[in-house]
């Protein structure tokens, strides 16, 4: 990540997609107050920033977490491809629970918060070791930081990409945030968003919400109820919503230019 000058002096911009294969917005991440580093595990492919390279605990913080979700697949198959709620289980594991409180308030299927719970579930490891850290799971973050920061919007061929953020504060974190699209990346979408950015001080449920709300995006007219729908979901932050060249933003989100 690099320090977002025009901004804050010790802000740092974050470009966020959807885009799994390549992950070419990453050559944006660049930072010069943590120490930067890619750790993959399976399907799982994250890019962490910290006070240090923690590659050995991150690697088994995302085995450990992997382990988690798979058993309980094995045991609950339909847990992975249902695009409903599923029913509570006290006996699951803690990241398998968190999934499943997220896709209860959001209406989708738990493995729609996947990619935030892991973000989540590895920051709060690396917390242990590391004062700051911010986790980058295919478009979900989850952050930590002691200084501002800057995450910037990538939505595809929307006139915004790469030229707005969302300036967040050391006291609203840690937070996820979390974004889906229809136009960019491999995620399955029902809407026709370029980008549905959602805050929350959960990054699973961050996760849900986004996919949810990217769903009901058909067009422009929509942001508005859109917006309306997602802030009466208990604890979402901020939500921001792009759709061509048209953009709205609800709650905690300062926009800043980059």
């Amino acid at each position: 990540m690099q320090a977002g000058r025009r901004n804050t002096h010790n802000a740092i911009r974050t470009m966020i997609t959807m885009t799994y294969q390549s992950r070419t917005y990453r050559s944006y991440t660049e930072s010069d107050d943590l120490t930067s580093f890619k750790v993959a595990v399976s399907q799982t492919d994250l890019f962490i920033s910290a006070d240090s390279s923690l590659k050995k605990e991150a690697k088994e913080s995302i085995a450990r977490l992997r382990s988690s979700i798979e058993e309980y697949i094995s045991v609950y198959p339909n847990f992975a491809d249902t695009l409903m709620p599923v029913a509570y289980d006290k006996n699951a594991p803690p990241i398998v629970k968190s999934m499943i409180r997220a896709a209860e308030s959001c209406n989708t299927g738990p493995m729609a918060g996947v990619a935030g719970a892991i973000a989540e579930g590895v920051g709060k490891d690396l917390l242990l070791s590391s004062t700051q850290v911010i986790i980058e799971n295919g478009g979900d973050i989850f952050i930590a930081s002691k200084v501002p920061r800057v995450v910037g919007l990538y939505a595809g061929k929307s006139k915004f990409s790469k030229k707005v953020g969302i300036s967040i504060e050391p006291k609203d974190t840690p937070c996820g945030i979390c974004t889906s699209s229809a136009t960019v990346g491999h995620s399955l979408s029902f809407g026709r968003a370029d980008a549905v950015v959602v805050l929350s001080p959960s990054a699973p449920l961050a996760d849900c919400c986004a996919t949810a709300l990217c769903n009901r995006v058909a067009d422009r007219d929509d942001i508005k109820s859109v917006i309306n729908y997602g802030k009466k979901i208990k604890g979402i932050k901020g939500i921001l919503v792009v759709i061509g060249d048209a953009l709205g933003a609800w709650g905690s989100v300062k926009l800043v230019d980059i």
